[in-house]
């Protein structure tokens, strides 16, 4: 279905985003950083914080009791959204984001497995929160004398990940392979189901799924992946709350250490609601509406000599088979710095990021601008976006 069968559709969806539509001079194009919230979970929160806000497992009064079951469901409801083949035997841990539910798999559950000789594919040319914990587990490793090595990710040119070159480095001492489902610069969906396939049966993904949920349907049983982990606020929920969902058939259950606290129930109550008006809108419709603006910018870039468009080349046109960019779209002006350019680009109400992008040590060292498109966005605002360039060539 194209940008234009979903128009009206599209104009009832962002017509219920306040910060959108009262700020119409403003081009919000940065929801890979953070998603902005519909109405409906802004009622949600205010409604739970103004009627029954209490601690979760904390009491036996009527507030406290509903927010426990508040927190309960909302593990269900995850796992129903996740389309969970096995609810009964999968795990659903809330954390603050998806560097924290990296570090906790890696802290937790992977460390204390750890011995000398053992192997962990890491992507370097992913976001750092994706890198920073498998270092950190191997640093542990070492601190009791088990020596594990940290093996990087192959890439192909069209930085996808090479599974051809991945099957020839996976051996019996593989102990975890990490890994992204879309990528946070490039905005490719990165086959998560081939790695399977050349990782075999018994090693356990760790999936950084960040940009993916809340922006396309998402598949568990489709993944084959053994731990999914996601930050809320960029699903359209609060701050500060995130999910770790682990599958617990590879190696044992997944359980956090430590004494787990107070959890973050308002933020709980948000992703609720933000899963619930997601499912409601339909993720299929927005991944179609966001891949569409995504093909219509990279093919004005594309004509335009001035700028580069970062990550797979034959993906430019609107019309290319190999289209596969999720609503991401990273490029550099030949002549004007990157920062500069966010700079004019937000003085105009295009509101852009422009650094490096927590890209790990093999991504790219120069810093670019990067768009990511939601279901608030519109056809205009990115021609509006194009013409602006344009003129800086």
């Amino acid at each position: 279905m194209s940008a234009t069968d979903l128009t009206a559709w599209q104009r009832d969806l962002r017509a219920q985003f306040p910060i959108v539509v009262g700020d119409p001079g403003v081009a919000y194009l940065d929801s890979a950083a953070t998603a902005q919230k519909p109405q409906p979970v802004l009622d949600a929160v205010l409604d739970y914080l103004t009627t029954e806000n209490a601690n979760a497992a904390r009491g036996t009064y009527p507030w406290a009791n509903r927010t426990t079951a508040r927190v309960e469901g909302a593990r269900d409801r995850l796992r129903a959204f996740l389309g969970d083949p096995e609810p009964d035997r999968s795990g659903v841990h809330f954390v603050s984001g998806a560097t924290e539910g990296l570090r906790a798999v890696a802290r937790d559950w992977l460390a204390p497995r750890l011995r000398d000789g053992d192997e962990i594919v890491v992507p370097y040319a992913d976001h750092s929160a994706n890198i920073v914990p498998w270092q950190e587990a191997a640093a542990l490793a070492r601190s009791r004398g088990a020596r594990v090595t940290l093996v990087p990710m192959p890439y192909d040119a069209a930085h996808d990940y090479d599974t051809a070159r991945l099957a020839a480095l996976v051996t019996p001492r593989t102990r975890m392979i990490a890994a992204t489902h879309v990528h946070h610069v490039y905005g490719n969906d990165m086959h998560v189901p081939r790695l399977r396939v050349a990782a075999g049966a018994d090693v356990p993904i760790c999936l950084d799924a960040a940009q993916s949920i809340g922006h396309l349907p998402v598949s568990v049983a489709e993944l084959d992946a053994d731990f999914l982990v996601f930050s809320g606020h960029k699903a359209m929920a609060l701050p500060g709350t995130g999910a770790l969902w682990s599958r617990n058939r590879r190696g044992p259950a997944y359980a956090p250490a430590g004494w787990p606290g107070t959890p973050n129930t308002a933020g709980i109550v948000s992703l609720t609601a933000a899963l619930d008006w997601l499912d409601a809108a339909g993720l299929d419709r927005i991944a179609s509406w966001t891949r569409d603006l995504g093909a219509r910018l990279t093919a004005g870039l594309a004509g335009l000599a001035a700028y580069e468009v970062l990550g797979c080349q034959t993906s430019l046109a609107a019309d290319s088979a190999v289209q596969r960019r999720q609503g991401i779209v990273t490029f550099r002006h030949r002549s004007i710095g990157s920062n500069d350019l966010g700079f004019i680009l937000a003085a105009d109400g295009f509101l852009v990021r422009s650094d490096g992008h927590c890209q790990g040590e093999q991504g790219e060292r120069t810093s670019s601008v990067r768009v990511s498109l939601h279901v608030h966005n519109t056809v205009d605002e990115v021609d509006r976006l194009l013409a602006r360039l344009a003129a800086l060539c």
